[in-house]
């Protein structure tokens, strides 16, 4: 809302206007509700929703989306995020430092793809509605991806798992969801039709990882994608303070990629001499 008032004191408090929070002395209000009331009612999932979303969410609703949170918490050392924070400890910055260096590093390549796989289920969704039959219309959006981002389809495959552990069980949250009416499911059908698509392309199976999942979800409680992507850092963050703080206690100064004894090949020109100037 434009406020075209020139009185400079309502100009300063509609500078960072908000329907967020209502903070005054003595008052905490979180969309309207008081501080003191959500304290021991509402957990962490459910103040996500509420700051995010506008309003408080059903218990279904905040089961879902505790579970997405909660099962993209950690990957271990090898995910880029996590050992970045892991080396930013060992350099003195403290907790808050290395946490802010792993979640800078949560891009479109490492942490980007439920972002990018809930526009994709949300493509797919759009010509759905406009008509298309599901099968063409996975498949339109699957080739519109492609064709815009390369071959690599988000939330599929996993350069890691064979089977990514941690689907499974969040899509059977999601189908139990939308067997008791509480969500209509329409976004895991779509993303287990990009699955079989997947594989009859491929000729092998492309299990859906992690970000498909929890995309599914996400999609299914009418988060926007970009959305999940600030879901994702607020979920790593916990993984991320975890290891940071392990090594800090493990101790260590200045600990690189790999250890000092290993140094990277170096594949440049040969020793040469300096040319002589004249």
């Amino acid at each position: 809302m434009t406020n075209s008032t020139t009185d400079p004191r309502q100009l300063a408090q509609d500078w960072w206007r908000t329907s967020i929070i209502d903070m005054q002395p003595g008052v905490i209000r979180y969309r309207g509700y008081a501080v003191e009331d959500l304290i021991g009612n509402i957990g962490l999932a459910q103040m996500i929703w509420l700051l995010t979303r506008g309003d408080l969410p059903s218990p279904q609703q905040a089961g879902l989306l505790e579970a997405a949170l909660m099962s993209a918490v950690d990957h271990g050392p090898q995910a880029p995020s996590i050992a970045i924070a892991r080396m930013a400890a060992t350099c003195g910055v403290g907790l808050n430092g290395a946490m802010a260096s792993a979640v800078n590093v949560l891009g479109d390549v490492h942490g980007g793809a439920g972002e990018q796989a809930l526009a994709l289920y949300l493509d797919a969704a759009a010509r759905i509605d406009a008509g298309t039959p599901q099968a063409q219309s996975v498949a339109d959006a699957v080739d519109t991806y492609a064709a815009a981002h390369g071959k690599a389809i988000p939330g599929f495959g996993h350069r890691f798992h064979p089977v990514d552990p941690r689907s499974a069980p969040l899509l059977a949250l999601v189908d139990r969801a939308a067997q008791a009416g509480e969500i209509s499911g329409r976004h895991a059908a779509t993303a287990r039709a990009i699955e079989a698509l997947l594989r009859t392309r491929k000729g092998k199976p492309i299990p859906m990882n992690i970000d498909g999942a929890t995309a599914v979800i996400y999609a299914e409680l009418g988060f926007a994608p970009p959305l999940a992507r600030g879901l994702f850092c607020l979920s790593r963050s916990v993984g991320v303070l975890a290891h940071a703080w392990e090594q800090t206690q493990q101790g260590g100064r200045i600990k690189g990629p790999m250890p000092r004894q290993f140094i990277p090949t170096y594949d440049g020109p040969p020793p040469r001499p300096l040319p002589r100037t004249e």
